[in-house]
């Protein structure tokens, strides 16, 4: 399929109005002229755990959120993008709590990766395990067979608690594949257009790796679920936050792919008011990419610009992004630390409050953003300039609900009045219908306190120019009757 040249819609399912059918009222009315290229609905499955990313079973929409034929009239008007977490399943799934019943007499034994298919006997080698790039302190959960009272480990490679809620899928499995295929024909009978796949860095897990995007074994995985969702005219966005060169492999692979570059380095602009580096990036980086400032975690660090930052330079900016309130994910295996220590994942804060809540370098920012190649994704709470939830940051103990609030009706109405929003709802319809974002891209040279971007189509134009001393940009564009304008971001 053809996806559209026109910006999407980040949201959970719950986060705009409560529940699908309010958030496809809010589409078709309040943001009607917006969001013409699709919605990302973040995980509206069954979960037990970590907001939507444990899910029980997709089959199924959480009651809570609606149903499927909610999804399907979204589906209608716009590109609906759902996530299949490649790599896992919850715990409470149908298939582990029969696992969990009868072990390896369960007729989804095979769906999970018991220690045996790693190690032969059965036994972990923590040298074996030191290699790993971890997300916990181990990388399997031990649990108890009720009907033997034997104990069996499997693996998990997220998860906060011990036993995981997050149990690692056998991609290599016939029926996990089957499995899968019986998502995809449900995701088509339903009008999704787009599969992001979620953690599929780790799906793969062999000894002397660090289990995380293992090539070539991975390509094979993606090769054969990209032949599947062509199959059913599915895009598939494979989600992985890796050295850059992994995604430039991935696009060669003729995936669309994240652009977890992008945000740092137009952040970066933004603080240092320098463009140099965020000139040279845009000159060289694939185009067919879905481009993010904000998101449900974080604005990437490493592993996603290893090689590309000076750490001590980065040192600098992440304490200023501190000084403004946000705070940090970090990387837990000391091998995959930087030499100097350097461990920041991602800095988790709304992108309106890491710029000190400055309407003009907010909006410019998502000028950037939205003239840089690619399909622009707007997050919820980006969208309506939302500042840092720290209420709901140290009620809950977990750093990324500083950028995961929930609007009412009433909040989304109150924040649409904000000049900074109806600003950015101005510049995302002329993203969405100017001619000239069907073109050929240019970066224009420029003084490094300035950044100049253009598109030319035909006898279609437009130019930003951003100034980064006063942290303000204005676009020149041509009318269909080929007169110049321009306006102030």
């Amino acid at each position: 399929m053809t996806l559209k040249n026109k910006v999407q819609l980040i949201t959970y399912p719950d986060s705009l109005g409560g529940d699908l059918k309010t958030l496809n009222e809010l589409l078709n009315h309040q943001l009607n002229a917006l969001f013409k290229g699709g919605v990302h609905i973040l995980p509206p499955f069954p979960s037990s755990g970590d907001r939507g990313f444990a899910p029980i079973d997709y089959l199924k929409i959480d009651a809570n959120f609606g149903d499927w034929d909610d999804i399907r009239r979204i589906g209608e008007q716009r590109d609906v993008l759902l996530d299949l977490m490649v790599n896992h399943i919850s715990k409470q799934s149908p298939y582990f709590q029969d696992f969990l019943r009868k072990g390896r007499h369960s007729a989804y034994a095979d769906y999970f990766i018991t220690l045996d298919k790693i190690w032969a006997d059965g036994k972990p080698n923590q040298e074996d395990i030191d290699k790993m790039f971890l997300r916990r302190e181990l990388p399997y959960s031990t649990f108890e067979i009720e009907e033997s009272g034997e104990m069996e480990s499997v693996w998990t490679t997220f998860g906060k608690t011990d036993p995981s809620e997050q149990i690692d899928l056998d991609i290599h499995s016939t029926k996990v594949r089957a499995l899968f295929r019986e998502f995809f024909l449900n995701f088509k009978a339903n009008n999704v257009s787009i599969v992001r796949l979620d953690a599929v860095g780790y799906i793969i897990k062999k000894l002397g790796t660090s289990c995380f995007f293992v090539e070539p074994d991975i390509y094979e995985f993606l090769d054969w679920i990209k032949a599947l969702a062509d199959e059913m005219d599915i895009e598939l966005l494979p989600e992985v936050h890796a050295h850059h060169s992994i995604q430039t492999k991935l696009s060669e692979h003729g995936f669309w792919i994240y652009d977890f570059i992008l945000p740092y380095r137009i952040l970066e602009a933004m603080i240092n008011k320098q463009s140099t580096a965020l000139k040279a990036y845009l000159k060289v980086r694939p185009e067919r990419q879905f481009t993010m400032l904000d998101c449900h975690d974080g604005i990437p660090v490493k592993p996603d610009l290893d090689g590309l930052i000076d750490t001590k330079e980065a040192r600098s900016l992440i304490d200023e992004t501190i000084a403004r309130g946000s705070n940090l994910s970090l990387i837990k295996s000391d091998d995959h630390k930087d030499v100097d220590g350097f461990d920041v994942h991602q800095i988790r804060c709304t992108y309106y409050s890491v710029l000190n809540e400055d309407d003009e370098r907010y909006l410019s920012s998502r000028a950037l953003q939205f003239f840089t190649p690619g399909i622009p994704q707007v997050y919820y709470v980006g969208l309506l300039a939302g500042k840092n939830n720290e209420e709901k940051m140290k009620e809950t103990g977990d750093g990324r609900e500083i950028n995961r609030e929930n609007f009412t009706v009433e909040d989304v109405n109150s924040a649409l009045k904000k000049p900074v929003v109806s600003r950015l709802m101005k510049l995302i319809e002329f993203r969405n219908e100017h001619e000239a974002f069907d073109g050929v891209f240019t970066v224009n040279e420029t003084e490094d306190h300035a950044i100049s971007l253009a598109w030319k189509h035909s006898k279609s134009e437009a130019i930003l120019d951003v100034d980064l001393a006063t942290g303000k940009s204005v676009i020149q564009y041509t009318t269909p009757e080929g007169n110049w304008k321009q306006y102030l971001v």
